[in-house]
């Protein structure tokens, strides 16, 4: 054999080996690199409050930035009762691609799974937590028949006289915002619920109970014409929409006392990685733009956008650290 051969046979061989690896090769680079068709049909987003409270302002900001970013139709459907539960049970048993989408405050997942006992879903097993879209908090407001200026004042009168709070429905972030208060300082006030906060914000106008946590937008206007009185926002920084109430944490010198509640995307359960993956991706972009920041922030909504990972990752702190306060609480609906 001479050399001449000797050289083809290894050109060959070589050739033959490099086409063996591609070959390999080929099938895993094209589905890490595949793009999902998703959507290829309407979405359609799911909210399960009325229009104009923090979650369907945000599913409506989203959606319509959704349906430019991908050309499908977007259409939100406001499905409301039972703790946003009736909305989040439609995509927990929907098909996991993609197409059906529910925006949730995060107790869906965090607390009504402890309290609702004839819940038709599992929340913690059906549902995918997306994306932390947006963050939000309440405000502590009273009519102004009540005599505290502050949050101290308010303490103190309560462990006097009887007194009451008007929240949203049981479980609800108002619910539990109230309650972490009151487990935070010792104050003793009976929970009246209403089925949604505009109601529990009328009732405390109309001095039927005296005081309630409620969404900063929904009740800064009556606190702005004097009807009603603010002493505190639940989160740990200032609200934008009213930087002069202050912080519980500072009203209570508890600089640790945080109650800010999240905004979640979630899909079914079993999605494909690369749809969820697309959405992670345009959630992050969509809360990025300056121009959705500053609609969210005209209601005092605080813009997230962060991945699969992270969102499941902070959902589950939040649920270990509401199950102390749901068990005291000892509530439970059906």
């Amino acid at each position: 054999m001479t050399a001449r051969h000797h050289t083809r046979l290894a050109y060959a061989a070589a050739a033959v080996a490099v086409v063996a690896a591609t070959a390999a090769l080929a099938p895993r680079d094209a589905h890490a690199q595949a793009s999902p068709s998703w959507p290829d049909k309407t979405v359609r987003i799911l909210v399960g409050s009325p229009p104009g409270g923090p979650s369907d302002i945000t599913t409506r900001l989203f959606a319509e930035q959704l349906h430019q970013r991908t050309g499908q139709p977007v259409v939100v459907e406001n499905k409301p009762g039972a703790g946003n539960n009736l909305a989040a049970a439609v995509v927990a048993q929907s098909a996991p691609d993609g197409h059906t989408l529910v925006i949730s405050p995060d107790t869906v997942v965090t607390t009504n799974p402890l309290v609702y006992r004839n819940m038709p879903f599992d929340a913690r097993k059906d549902l995918l937590n997306v994306s932390v879209l947006t963050t939000f908090t309440q405000l502590l407001v009273c009519n102004p028949h009540v005599k505290a200026a502050t949050v101290p004042e308010l303490v103190a009168l309560s462990k006097t006289q009887p007194m009451t709070y008007a929240s949203g429905g049981p479980a609800v972030p108002g619910h539990l915002a109230a309650e972490m208060f009151l487990q935070s300082t010792g104050a003793t006030m009976r929970h009246i619920p209403y089925k949604g906060p505009a109601p529990a914000t009328l009732a405390v106008l109309a001095g039927e109970v005296d005081c309630g946590f409620l969404a900063t937008p929904t009740v800064l206007p009556q606190v702005r014409a004097g009807k009603l009185t603010a002493l505190a926002v639940s989160s740990a920084q200032p609200s934008a929409l009213a930087p002069d109430v202050p912080t519980l944490a500072r009203a209570l010198n508890q600089p640790g006392l945080d109650i800010t509640f999240k905004l979640v995307l979630q899909a079914r359960r079993g999605t494909p990685a690369p749809i969820v993956r697309a959405l992670e991706q345009h959630a992050a972009a969509i809360m990025a733009m300056p121009e959705i920041q500053e609609k969210l922030r005209a209601s005092d909504l605080t813009a997230v956008g962060s991945n699969s990972a992270d969102a499941e990752r902070t959902i589950q702190a939040d649920a270990a650290r509401w199950a102390p306060v749901v068990k005291k609480l000892d509530l439970k609906m059906d």
